[in-house]
């Protein structure tokens, strides 16, 4: 028994494993702690923490200071915070109580973004840039809500009609890339045949959210409102476990584990739309932004082609790419037009051209497929980086340089959110 153990530290692995880089992992630990103190370290200077977790993977990773690596256990925890990333856009969507026709309108506005955003693809692809067209388009049609959602709290806009049309912008800009690149990526089936397996999932999703709404054992009730305060925590428990198994069945079907993140988080969240399930989401927050979503962007930092981003090409790629991100996807604010005026719909622009998380993630999962370069990827997650640094700043001096007036008048067709 002892010759087939080797002792790595205080743990045990079969011999012929390599053991885990614990060393590694702590230091990416403390990257992910350091990203969110440095991020709030001046009162007056806010950073996106997601910025300062890629900045300090970069520092920590080979082509920094080199004094952490990504193994196969850092790169499974990495693929896990990804997972929940999904999954928690899934838990926004229900969690914001966004209007119904705010969502019509924001998804509309995504439409207008994905076709100028294919177009600008086919133009680039054509000029010999390294990425799939769709790829492109998608990536530049994101909006990250995550993102713009406290800032329009603080700046006390989230109960405004620009605020309204922020989370109706937001929801779309990060439900629809999510459902299109798990489509995209799919490549198994004939288009006829992933649409038939798409409609089958979504009833599978949609039957499993009215059996959660509406069946609920009052011993599995009980249950799971006793241990909300206890360490056994059977409700976040079975959170995971949902979570778990939309993604393995999404996964079965040939789609990207996105779609299953996505879709575990859309039921989870309807369960949980309530006070009770407040303490619930507090608990699965904590696990993922906690722990396992600052590794996968710290990881992500470390994995970033820097040598690629840092030099004339990669920069004036970056460059065109951020100019793109505020004209693809800033254009989707002009269908807000009559609703906020002038006004109000450029600094919409801004706000909905804000997107970076969704763009790491898209790039990551391209770049497995061979669908973009590492170098045309170091360059739009760059101009996504830039996007969060600048867009809403930008955002909130025009908003704060519109008239008084605009923003104490619901729009005329779109409830406000407190009536929701």
């Amino acid at each position: 028994m002892h010759g087939l153990l080797v002792t790595a530290g205080s743990a045990s692995v079969p011999a012929g494993v390599k053991a885990p880089d614990v060393r590694s992992l702590v230091i990416i630990l403390a990257a992910s702690f350091g990203g969110a103190i440095l991020a709030r370290l001046h009162r007056n200077l806010i950073l996106p923490t997601v910025v300062v977790e890629i900045v300090l993977g970069i520092l920590i990773g080979p082509q920094g200071l080199g004094i952490a690596s990504v193994d196969p256990y850092i790169s499974y925890l990495s693929d896990f915070g990804l997972v929940l990333l999904f999954f928690f856009a899934g838990l926004e969507v229900i969690e914001r109580h966004v209007p119904r026709a705010a969502v019509v309108r924001g998804t509309w506005g995504w439409v207008l973004s994905l076709a100028l955003g294919s177009a600008a693809g086919l133009v680039l692809h054509g000029l010999g840039v390294h990425a799939s067209w769709w790829l492109l388009a998608v990536a530049l049609s994101t909006t990250s809500l995550g993102t713009l959602v406290p800032i329009a709290v603080d700046a006390g806009l989230s109960e405004t009609p620009l605020g309204v049309a922020i989370l109706g912008t937001g929801v779309a800009g990060e439900f629809w890339p999510i459902v299109f690149i798990s489509i995209a990526l799919t490549g198994l089936y004939s288009a006829g045949a992933e649409l038939a397996l798409l409609a089958l999932y979504g009833a599978l999703v949609f039957g499993a959210a009215v059996v959660a709404l509406r069946v609920r054992p009052p011993r599995v009730v009980r249950v799971l409102r006793e241990t909300m305060h206890s360490t056994s925590l059977a409700a976040v428990r079975l959170a995971v476990v949902v979570m778990g198994v939309f993604v393995l069945v999404a996964r079965d079907a040939g789609f990207d584990f996105v779609l299953g993140a996505l879709a575990a988080g859309l039921i989870v969240g309807l369960v949980l739309d309530g006070p009770d399930g407040r303490v619930v989401r507090l608990r699965l927050e904590g696990i993922g932004f906690g722990l396992f979503i600052p590794i996968y962007f710290v990881v992500t930092g470390m994995n970033f082609a820097l040598d690629s981003l840092l030099t004339v090409s990669g920069l004036a790629l970056a460059a065109v790419f951020l100019g793109l991100l505020l004209v693809v996807r800033g254009a989707s604010a002009l269908l807000w037009r009559r609703n906020l005026g002038r006004h109000g719909t450029l600094p919409l622009g801004f706000f909905a051209a804000t997107g970076l998380p969704l763009i790491v993630a898209i790039v990551g999962i391209g770049m497995e497929r061979g669908d973009i370069s590492a170098s045309v990827g170091a360059s739009l997650v760059g101009a996504g980086m830039l996007s969060v640094l600048i867009f809403p700043i930008v955002a909130l001096r025009l908003a704060h340089a519109e008239d008084p007036g605009t923003s104490d008048t619901a729009p005329s067709d779109l409830p406000r959110t407190d009536e929701v």
